[in-house]
């Protein structure tokens, strides 16, 4: 591996999501020649070796992980907060798809929208539904 694309693995190991931008500013730190173009070309060259995998978190660039960093994005509409929940949050919906549509889903490329706990109000909370005992 060349020392251009390992600042780029080395980049996105440290600092876990992050879009081309952010690992770009991460390896000028230590290479300020490396451009933006290099790290996008890198970037596709790891994934399709499998070492760095990329998610859509909304509207703006993807965000790179290392491979095996596998679990579900939830992502704040309103602080742009992300947090990350277990893969098998999805394993009912994705045992469906498969069987209803044939279809195999990638839950690790998933980003679900909300609004995270800090910005949800106490009167905006939904509450779980109750069973046909919680409702006597």
């Amino acid at each position: 591996m060349t020392p251009q694309r390992q600042l780029v693995l080395d980049a996105v190991r440290d600092l876990g999501h992050a879009t081309p931008e952010q690992v770009c500013t991460r390896v000028q730190q230590t290479a300020p020649a490396v451009n933006i173009t290099t790290v996008y070309r890198t970037l596709d060259l790891l994934e399709e070796l499998g070492v760095v995998r990329h998610a859509h978190l909304g509207h703006g660039a993807p965000t790179y992980s290392e491979h095996q960093h596998r679990h579900v994005h939830l992502v704040c509409h309103r602080c742009g907060r992300v947090d990350e929940a277990p893969i098998e949050l999805l394993s009912d919906v994705a045992e469906r798809t498969l069987g209803d549509l044939g279809f195999r889903l990638d839950a690790t490329h998933v980003a679900l929208s909300g609004t995270c706990a800090d910005c949800t109000g106490p009167t905006d909370r939904v509450r779980a539904p109750q069973s046909a005992e919680g409702e006597r």
